[in-house]
């Protein structure tokens, strides 16, 4: 059996597999997420709310901005605290205060330690005992519990309204003054609140630990790290060994056989023809260059708005555009810059690879340009007006903001970007037939291609799979599919497809071995991928075998980025050929600060919170953005980038680039992001760590603690890093645009197909 057919075989098992456990355990996730009551009742039979309240109450927060205002379950943004965790302390030192001044006629502070750790004892088995009942389905609460319901839902009321009293604290939260109007909303957004709360410290049916695995870390209720997050943190650890080791293995068995390629005298691209439709693909690299500087502006203000609360350097700019808002299209506009420069290339590369340019493909390629415009606008103004509350919480959610970061556009705006998607696809496909039905060396690759480009519009289906009112665990898990599956997943392939066509494509890789890299790649990378998308379900509502699963498998994620030193170094030999392999420098050494960022911002960063001891502590704090940050931009975000330069040196392919503009770019997006993370973000999380170990999540999130001097001065210390990255991408946009307007290249200088040298006019 030839190696190609035996690698075919392993990714089809690899991907069959994976995807029945991971529906498998989906159905699990269905049967055993925390249950909503229809309704909640005192044990005096007083009706507290409904279900439908609860259901509502998620809607309103939605609205809101969800999960870009704070966060629930440790998933959302991170100035204002985590409602979940900041609910459960207050709830519990307003119960121990309640029986303190009943039975001893003192504050809780002030009785002795002996006293409080009876009231502990008492607090803990008040609200971790499970008082649903399914036959009913109405949850009983105890009237002390009711109590503390009605002072939360003023004290939340007064934050989410105008209360002067509440000025500083909203300030510190970057919370705009009445980002909910309505009281009733109000009402049902405490409800809402009290429910993902009670999941938190509510012990499963017959079991001692909470719906969410005991989290978030509390003493006070009894919400401690358990045994298995210790084992299965262990585990992974093993899996993660076990992986490099038999990886090391194959990869020194198999460089045996390599040889080096010898480089072509000259560039084998120059020898295509740009067909209309991929001419036609630069106006989408210019609304790259234009999307990103706008979602760069859009995170400088997300980020000051950490310091100064509701203004930009004394302009109340949260009165026309709040925190949550800056933040949702700061997000957004990233993954959506990012997927259409990857589209462009998948647009510009299918005619190349087969030579035909389909009717109407053009038509086609236009079409779909103006239909991702229309999405990009009408989302955002849809968002806005959600946000400011204009909008009813049904219209809100098919055409505003569905408050789960990442999917945050309307309903609406998702269908309109699927069918999008699958545009995408038929232009590709269509372009690419006569090349697949040639049987070639190249086509395993394509068929690679074309099943990357199949899933990228598939899996974004996903996010079609929740309702409005959709248990907030089961929207929990398949927003996941799109975040980890769709972005992290088959874009990932997706690009290292596109690499190798290129690569092949320049006679710089041979077909035979980069097919088998590709496909073996692909294979190690799913194998952990798939199941890994469990990890960053551990604390969500999810049945123990998630976790067992998740830690896993998401170990495995690493596993190949331990070898990306390799493909930096190719790629780094690659950059230092002569003649006209140097008229690819910067897309090449985008691919090596792709492998650098591969290998810090998601091996290193991401596996700093990956193994479950360690999410259990960190889930929630700015941990999360220093991986996010690291791993979105600097691998997919500068990995857009180098596709984008890929595809411009083939639009203008006979131009030589100046060094000094796009260097400038490079150099300054690199190491702006870097000093972000360190200056920043990761001595910021790791201060969080330490606090929420000691003392537990509320208090890591807490004004009490993120507005202490040395946080302030870590917010400010961002600003260098910011500055340079925000310089860096305008010196990007000005070299796109100047490969238009002639200050980009050396006028009178170009490359010829003879002899890989340059020549003047």
């Amino acid at each position: 059996m030839k190696a190609t057919t035996r690698l075919w075989i392993a990714f089809g098992l690899v991907v069959g597999l994976s995807f029945a456990v991971l529906l498998y355990y989906g159905f699990e996730i269905y049967q055993k997420a925390p249950p909503i009551p229809a309704k909640v009742l005192t044990t005096d039979n007083q009706e507290l709310f409904t279900g439908q309240d609860i259901k509502d109450g998620q809607n309103v927060w939605q609205s809101m901005g969800g999960q870009e205002v704070g966060s629930i379950w440790g998933h959302g943004a991170y100035v204002a605290p985590d409602w979940t965790a900041d609910w459960l302390h207050r709830e519990a030192l307003f119960i121990l205060n309640h029986w303190s001044k009943q039975d001893l006629g003192k504050n809780y502070d002030q009785i002795t330690q002996e006293q409080q750790a009876g009231l502990q004892i008492r607090l803990q088995k008040e609200v971790r005992t499970n008082t649903y009942n399914p036959e009913t389905n109405v949850l009983t609460v105890s009237p002390v519990r009711a109590l503390a319901f009605e002072h939360l839902r003023q004290y939340y009321s007064a934050l989410f309204t105008d209360d002067p009293a509440f000025d500083q604290l909203r300030d510190d939260y970057a919370i705009a003054k009445n980002s909910i109007k309505d009281p009733g909303r109000l009402r049902q957004m405490n409800t809402f609140f009290f429910w993902a709360s009670w999941a938190c410290v509510t012990n499963r049916p017959g079991e001692s630990v909470s719906y969410t695995h005991n989290w978030p870390p509390d003493k006070l209720i009894g919400n401690v790290a358990t045994g298995d997050l210790i084992m299965w943190t262990g585990f992974s650890v093993i899996m993660l060994l076990l992986g490099i080791g038999i990886l090391a293995f194959y990869n020194a068995k198999t460089n045996e056989a390599e040889h080096e390629e010898e480089v072509p005298e000259t560039d084998p691209m120059m020898n295509s023809t740009s067909t209309p439709s991929m001419r036609a693909t630069l106006k989408y690299f210019w609304i790259v260059s234009a999307l990103m500087l706008v979602q760069v502006l859009l995170g400088v203000v997300t980020a000051h708005f950490g310091v100064e609360g509701g203004g930009f350097y004394g302009i109340p700019l949260d009165e026309i555009m709040p925190y949550s808002l800056s933040r949702t299209w700061h997000v957004q506009l990233g993954i959506l810059w990012i997927a259409t420069s990857w589209l462009a290339t998948g647009l510009y590369i299918a005619p190349a690879v087969s030579d035909y340019e389909p009717k109407f493909q053009k038509l086609g390629v236009d079409v779909l340009f103006f239909a991702l415009i229309f999405i990009v606008v009408g989302s955002m103004v849809g968002q806005w007006y959600g946000v400011m509350q204009r909008l009813g919480l049904a219209e809100n959610f098919w055409l505003g903001h569905q408050g789960y970061e990442y999917v945050d556009l309307g309903r609406l705006w998702q269908i309109l970007l699927l069918i999008g998607l699958f545009l995408w696809l038929f232009l590709m496909v269509r372009a690419l037939l006569p090349a697949l039905r040639r049987k070639t060396g190249s086509r395993h690759l394509l068929i690679m291609f074309v099943i990357a480009s199949a899933a990228i519009a598939l899996f974004y289906g996903a996010g079609l799979m929740w309702g409005r009112q959709t248990n907030l665990a089961i929207a929990e898990y398949w927003r996941w599919w799109v975040v980890h599956l769709w972005v992290e997943g088959f874009f990932e392939v997706f690009a290292t497809v596109v690499a190798a066509f290129l690569f092949v494509r320049m006679k710089l890789l041979n077909e035979k071995s980069a097919t088998l890299n590709v496909l073996f790649a692909t294979i190690i990378f799913l194998s952990g991928g798939i199941l890994g998308t469990f990890h960053h379900l551990y604390f969500t509502g999810t049945p123990k075998a998630i976790m067992a699963l998740g830690s896993s498998f998401s170990a495995l994620e690493v596993v190949p980025l331990v070898l990306i030193g390799y493909e930096a170094y190719h790629n780094y030999r690659l950059s230092g050929k002569k003649g006209w392999v140097s008229g690819y420098k910067w897309p090449i050494y985008c691919l090596i600060a792709v492998a650098f960022w591969n290998f810090l911002g998601a091996g290193i960063f991401g596996f700093i919170i990956n193994p479950p001891i360690a999410l259990y502590y960190m889930q929630g704090l700015n941990t999360t953005p220093l991986h996010g940050h690291t791993a979105l931009f600097g691998v997919y975000g500068i990995l857009g980038i180098g596709l984008m330069l890929f595809v411009l040196k083939g639009l203008y392919r006979q131009n030589v680039w100046k060094d000094g503009l796009i260097g400038f770019a490079f150099w300054s997006i690199n190491i702006g992001l870097m000093l972000m993370a360190l200056l920043s973000l990761l001595p910021m999380g790791m201060l969080q760590t330490i606090a929420s170990v000691n003392e537990g999540m509320w208090y890591a999130r807490s004004a009490e603690f993120m507005q202490q001097p040395v946080m302030e001065t870590l917010r400010w210390l961002r600003a260098i890093g910011d500055t340079i990255f925000a310089i860096g991408t305008v010196a990007l946009a000005l070299f796109v645009v100047g490969l238009k307007f002639g200050w980009s290249y050396k006028k009178g200088e170009f490359d010829i197909k003879k002899g890989g040298v340059k020549t003047k006019e």
